[in-house]
């Protein structure tokens, strides 16, 4: 093994990595590589992703950890530090546990095994500071920082975009949530200080500054379990590939909402399920939101950024139905809060997070009026997180 090429920052961090590092040896008495894989924020563009739209996401300090190394023969034991949970399985068995959190490491391997990649078996601990069922994407950071691990103690030489692609394959296909690749490639594609534009449709991607030194990204956990959100998903995913094959029949050629204008699918609305015209046009207008929003960066006016990101919430809440009362009273709190400049849920819905810019010296305030009007509404406060926007998926000791 070489030295340590990175180490984690903030002792919280250091005692995490710590802790999981002690466990791994304590049960596999070897030394392991040690990857940090970082959970996601995504400032606008939601549910555009698997319409081959834009996105904006960030990678951000929360992250998963792994401690893996090689194993003996086809043998795979994965353990979860934070529930205190282990689970083996062989390359040549691979089938779905009840357990739910190994198929989303299985669904890797099983990736890999259909790519020709060869491994062999392998042995792991991961555990993290990701919120499960936050909007933050803890999915893909297993998924995306599992296949990174594998494929360094390996030696596949799988390039960081194929990385992306089979992580997402992952979770389509295995786990059976037909999530679009966004998640996974912030996972991966991640700069510090930086938010990501990233076209769904051809991958292409370019960086965007985001580090007003007097702004913080605070989420705003609602603590609602987001059990509609794997089933709606898919609901939402088949409205609009209906939407598409509807208005293909005028427009040849037409192959996602990414290529409709407001234009056509105006003319055609008489033609249209009203739910599912409503669903069409949200993606459409959230499409033209992510290049406003980045138009905006460009002059650093973050003042009408943080107006798509009010915007970007009112159609998901009214045209996609995927928000929830916890969001939106959340959102309208926030919105009457002197100093923040945007507020929306963040994620697939129906629970999780909401993300807003907040100025610095207003932070406080933010947080007092949220919990007050929460607390009014439902009897508890919620959670906040301030987010610092870091690097992808990487090695932190080898």
């Amino acid at each position: 093994m070489s030295k340590s090429i990175k180490k984690p920052s903030g002792s919280a961090t250091a005692d995490r990595v710590l802790s999981i590092r002690e466990k791994f040896n304590q049960v596999f008495k070897e030394k392991p590589l040690l990857v940090r894989s970082p959970g996601r924020v995504n400032l606008i563009g939601e549910h555009t992703d698997y319409n081959e739209g834009f996105v904006l996401p960030a990678a951000v300090d929360k992250a998963i950890y792994f401690a893996t190394t090689p194993g003996p023969g086809e043998s795979c034991a994965v353990y979860a530090h934070d529930l205190g949970e282990s689970h083996e399985f062989s390359l040549s068995g691979l089938a779905k546990s009840p357990k739910g959190w190994p198929n989303y490491l299985m669904g890797v391997v099983d990736e890999l095994l259909k790519a020709g990649c060869g491994i062999s078996g392998f042995r792991c601990v991961f555990g993290g500071d990701i919120p499960i069922g936050a909007g933050m994407s803890s999915s893909a950071a297993i998924e995306a920082g599992l296949a990174f691990a594998l494929n360094r103690i390996f030696g596949l030489g799988l390039e960081p975009l194929a990385l992306v692609k089979l992580a997402q394959k992952a979770e389509n296909e295995f786990v059976g949530v037909r999530c679009g690749i966004m998640d996974q490639f912030i996972n991966v594609f991640g700069r510090p200080k930086s938010v990501l534009k990233l076209d769904c449709r051809s991958l292409a991607y370019e960086y965007y500054p985001f580090d007003r030194p007097d702004l913080r990204i605070v989420l705003c956990d609602t603590l609602v379990k987001r059990a509609l959100a794997s089933s709606e998903y898919n609901v939402r995913r088949q409205q609009c590939e209906s939407g598409v094959n509807l208005l293909s029949k005028y427009a040849p050629g037409l192959k996602s909402l990414r290529d409709v204008s407001p234009e056509l699918l105006e003319v055609r609305r008489h033609e249209f399920d009203p739910v599912v015209f409503k669903r069409c046009d949200y993606v459409i207008r959230e499409n033209a939101r992510v290049e406003q929003a980045c138009a905006d960066l460009r002059k650093s006016d973050f003042y009408s950024f943080g107006q798509r990101m009010f915007g970007s919430h009112q159609g998901l809440r009214d045209d996609y139905e995927v928000s929830c009362r916890e969001l939106d009273v959340l959102v309208e709190a926030a919105s009457r809060v002197k100093g923040v400049l945007g507020a929306r849920m963040m994620g697939a819905g129906f629970g999780g997070c909401t993300i807003n810019l907040v100025e610095e010296k207003a932070v406080e305030d933010f947080e007092e009026s949220l919990t007050r009007a929460y607390r009014g509404q439902f009897g508890k406060a919620p959670k906040f997180y301030i987010s610092t926007l870091k690097s992808g998926t990487e090695i932190i000791e080898s």
